[in-house]
């Protein structure tokens, strides 16, 4: 989940940059190319205005001078778009002249909307002309001394400029858009074949976690190779660690047992003498205790191995017919059911050793009659792990909320006619503490004592 997560984020980052800059892109380029097709339209037009300034400042000696001709149709056909305009401004003595294309309209001043003149002498920009046309403008005063000052104007269909930008958009848009499917598809290529050494990686911790692996498994890139090995390394010196604390606790089992026999067999052979039966109590507790504290070393050492899976069920089926055996006598009659998928996360003994104490005491308090069920518990979320829920009930006589506190204690006994040391309950939930489960009593259904004991599933 998470593997796949940081892919979502990956893609979602890359595509989101693949469309800001192309984006951008686009924007910069179709500016490039409006700036671009409008000064191309404004040398069309000034060519216009210059040839315009020749003939006022040099008008031929002919009689068709007031109409000059620039050699474009457009300016002789009524409302084409295509209009100039020579307007005296100033101590001029000829009146204004007109392309026929304006017919009898009149082009509006730029100067009187605030354009102002550039380095070369001339105004230009958009204007609303005839026909509510949109029209590119250039305009340049003129002055010519004693024939006066003239305002030569130029204006051509901005249309062309649109239409020639907006057919770029549109090429431009459809390029870009394909780039960008392309693009994202090949971003998709690169984060899941990329990431798949690392998805495989994290599946493969997985297994080991849950006990189907013991080692990192396969070849990794290179880039993620060190890591496979450290981290094959590491559970190799793990499982070197458990071994040397089961040495360490076997060695000081064995060092504890013969001074424990040597003390006890001094002690048989005084007979009756106060002090060695003094003595013989004392060795019986300080072997409870030693293992107790031997066995919590042991299962401590055990729970930090990786991997470690026990099936549930079949565990418990055995340890019901050998729990049937003992009590038999008593005609006790005990009942399983089990989730089948039910797995534990640690080692068989483990789970034998807690529900067979749980077991054990109920069998010894129950009238004829014990339950044992097991749950598994999924917990959802992006932690895919599970919890394993085993309840141990009895019909007897059951137990108050102060004796209930009182038999988890170490030691503690209720009823001295009952076999044991006492030490059963408390070791329960010890050993379910190390791997972080825990035990409840309560009442049970069928009138008895409810052990509920929770520890880690798969």
């Amino acid at each position: 989940m998470r593997n796949s997560s940081l892919a979502t984020r990956l893609f979602l980052s890359a595509t989101a940059w693949v469309v800001v800059i192309l984006l951008l892109t686009g924007i910069v380029l179709s500016s490039v190319y409006r700036s671009a097709t409008e000064r191309a339209f404004d040398r069309r037009l000034n060519l216009y205005l210059r040839t315009l300034v020749a003939e006022v400042a040099n008008p031929p000696d002919t009689p068709d001078h007031d109409t000059p001709s620039l050699g474009e149709p457009l300016f002789e056909l009524p409302l084409s778009g295509w209009y100039w305009e020579i307007a005296p401004t100033e101590g001029a003595k000829t009146e204004m002249r007109a392309s026929r294309s304006l017919w009898d309209k009149k082009l509006p001043k730029l100067e009187d909307q605030g354009v102002e003149l550039t380095a070369s002498g001339i105004r230009q920009g958009y204007v609303d002309g005839p026909e509510d046309q949109r029209l590119r403008m250039v305009e340049r005063p003129v002055d010519l001394g004693a024939d006066g000052k003239f305002r030569i104007s130029v204006a051509g269909d901005a249309t062309e400029i649109f239409e020639e930008t907006r057919t770029f958009d549109y090429y431009l848009g459809g390029t870009f858009a394909a780039l960008s499917i392309v693009l994202v598809l090949t971003t998709i290529f690169q984060v899941r074949f990329g990431l798949a050494p690392l998805k495989r990686m994290s599946d493969a911790i997985a297994d080991i976690r849950s006990g189907r692996a013991e080692r990192l498994e396969g070849t990794f890139p290179v880039e993620i190779s060190p890591l496979a090995g450290e981290m094959n390394a590491l559970l190799d010196a793990n499982r070197a660690i458990v071994e040397r604390a089961r040495t360490h606790v076997g060695n000081l089992a064995h060092a504890i047992k013969t001074p424990l026999s040597v003390i006890v067999n001094e002690a048989n052979s005084r007979g009756v003498d106060p002090f060695a039966s003094k003595v013989l109590e004392q060795a019986d507790v300080m072997r409870d205790q030693v293992t107790h504290h031997l066995e919590r070393a042991r299962i401590a050492a055990r729970v930090t191995i990786v991997g470690t899976v026990t099936d549930v069920a079949p565990a418990l089926e055995a340890l019901c017919r050998t729990m049937q055996k003992i009590h038999r006598d008593r005609g006790i009659t005990i009942d399983l059911e089990a989730d089948a998928a039910a797995k534990f996360r640690g080692e068989k003994q483990d789970i034998e050793e807690m529900v067979g104490n749980l077991v054990d005491n109920a069998c010894k308090w129950a009238d004829s009659h014990v339950t044992i069920g097991v749950q598994v518990e999924r917990t959802g979320g992006a932690d895919p792990a599970s919890k394993l829920r085993i309840i141990v009930d009895d019909d007897g006589r059951g137990l108050s909320d102060t004796e209930r506190a009182q038999v988890a204690r170490r030691g503690q006994r209720l009823d001295e006619t009952k076999p044991g040391s006492g030490l059963g309950l408390s070791i329960v939930v010890d050993l379910a503490a190390l791997y972080g489960g825990s035990l409840t009593l309560s009442k049970a259904p069928i009138g008895g004592l409810r052990a509920e004991l929770v520890l880690p599933g798969v």
